[in-house]
């Protein structure tokens, strides 16, 4: 473990980049209006692809399962509304790749999802919950989408003792996570108390940065009474919420290079996930929803919604007031790790926890050129990595060399291509290196 300046618990290296969050932090939760259509991908997660269980015409219903895999590492996909499936086609997705969805015009009425009465939380086993997370087709929410119930398996011979609640939110601008604290404190608690039960673990931590006191005290609040439970507060600084820094800072336990957080008895989990896990248990509800900010300069009204998993990117946009002013870039996630949108047609997924419309005057786009060998990518680099030597690796197409220096132990937080004075795009670089090293590894 290590203290800031401040005293709070943090990590080294690191950046401060503005985090904006003003904008949104003080609008609470409102649910965004059903869309006339919704696109939803049958690949919202790390892992297999899911095979589609409905047809073109078929009518479904509000949380039917849609797409599934026989694959361990999988999630199913649920229909997010009641309607009739138009077509089953290929979009392109917010990353720019093409993703096959299951395309469904939704029904003018639409029904309230019906609570399915179900066991008390605490009368279920680890196999159950795992089993229901998987049916319920939960993901890591922050972005990742690392299927749940995969992360509630961990090896045999790693047992867990500590689930961690990633309730940091240190990317700039999004406040969704603040704000499901602040109105669903409870249900945080009973989803963090269900990862405890699943994984066997004995103590559950919630991991908040200082600059949401007001959700530090609120969840305090919620865990009285809870021994085995705590609150730490964390340095504000990006990117404290990933989780191998998450890890360091809050038990000082080191995560080894290309391996998993139970390596050293931890698993993490975003605030989403759990609450997601406790509707999953008490109410039967798949993940066919969730809570995501619409922000920026460029949003009118800035915005934190419940939005159903498909909805394209220009209804959202539109439900907070559109577009002002000449937006420069519009980035589905945060302004860090989220991916530049051509347009606004594509459709959010279980791990979009942002919409981002930036105006020119906020958004430095001077063009790349050559490094200046300052150094300054590897002092902020969360993971002590060369970020410079990867992208002349990736540039001249050396996937050997970039493997050697790094390239898979990235998570493309963007702390190097924050500070480079001459633009150059690490994160850019690193995917196209893990792709040319994926490719030749398949020969």
């Amino acid at each position: 473990m290590m203290a800031g300046k401040t005293g709070y618990k943090t990590f080294k290296g690191g950046i401060h980049p503005p985090y904006k969050k003003e904008l949104a932090s003080a609008k609470a939760i409102v649910e965004a209006p059903v869309p006339h259509e919704v696109l939803i991908p049958l690949s919202q997660h790390i892992g297999a692809p899911n095979d589609p269980l409905v047809s073109q015409g078929d009518r479904v219903g509000l949380g039917q399962k849609i797409g599934a895999s026989e694959a361990f590492v999988s999630a199913p996909v649920h229909s997010s509304v009641a309607g009739t499936v138009k077509e089953i086609t290929e979009v392109t997705g917010f990353t720019g790749a093409p993703a096959k969805c299951i395309v469904i015009t939704s029904d003018a009425n639409q029904p309230d999802f019906e609570r399915k009465p179900g066991k008390e939380l605490d009368s279920f086993s680890d196999e159950e919950l795992r089993a229901i997370a998987r049916e319920a087709g939960l993901v890591g929410m922050g972005g990742a989408a690392f299927p749940t119930h995969v992360k509630l398996t961990p090896p045999k011979d790693k047992p867990v003792d500590m689930v961690i609640i990633n309730a940091v939110e240190c990317e700039p601008y999004l406040t969704c996570d603040h704000r499901t604290m602040l109105e669903r404190p409870s249900d945080l608690v009973q989803g963090l108390k269900l990862l405890l039960k699943a994984t066997g673990a004995k103590k559950g931590i919630i991991g908040i940065e200082a600059n949401k006191m007001d959700a530090v005290d609120i969840m305090r609040s919620a865990i009285a009474g809870e021994p085995d439970l705590s609150v730490e507060v964390m340095e504000v600084k990006y990117p404290e919420g990933a989780e191998k820094m998450l890890i360091s800072a809050l038990t000082g336990r080191k995560v080894p290079p290309g391996k998993l957080p139970s390596e050293v008895g931890c698993l993490v989990q975003n605030v989403g996930t759990a609450v997601a896990l406790f509707e999953a248990a008490a109410w039967g509800k798949p993940l066919y929803e969730r809570v995501l900010t619409v922000t920026g300069p460029g949003i009118k009204e800035p915005s934190n919604l419940l939005a159903r998993i498909g909805t394209p990117v220009s209804a959202l946009v539109e439900a907070c007031g559109g577009i002002v002013g000449e937006p420069a870039r519009l980035i589905v996630g945060g302004p860090m790790t989220g991916w530049a949108q051509p347009d606004d047609s594509a459709p959010i997924v279980k791990g979009t926890s942002g919409i981002l419309a930036l105006t020119a005057d906020v958004v430095d786009v001077g063009s790349e050129e050559e490094c200046v060998r300052c150094g300054k990518c590897v002092d902020v680099c969360p993971m002590f990595l060369l970020p410079n030597f990867i992208v002349q690796a990736a540039k001249n197409g050396q996937w050997d060399r970039a493997e050697m220096w790094g390239a898979l132990d990235c998570f493309e937080c963007g702390c190097c291509s924050f500070t480079c004075p001459a633009y150059i795009p690490h994160v850019d670089y690193v995917r196209e290196a893990k792709a040319g090293i994926a490719a030749a590894k398949r020969g």
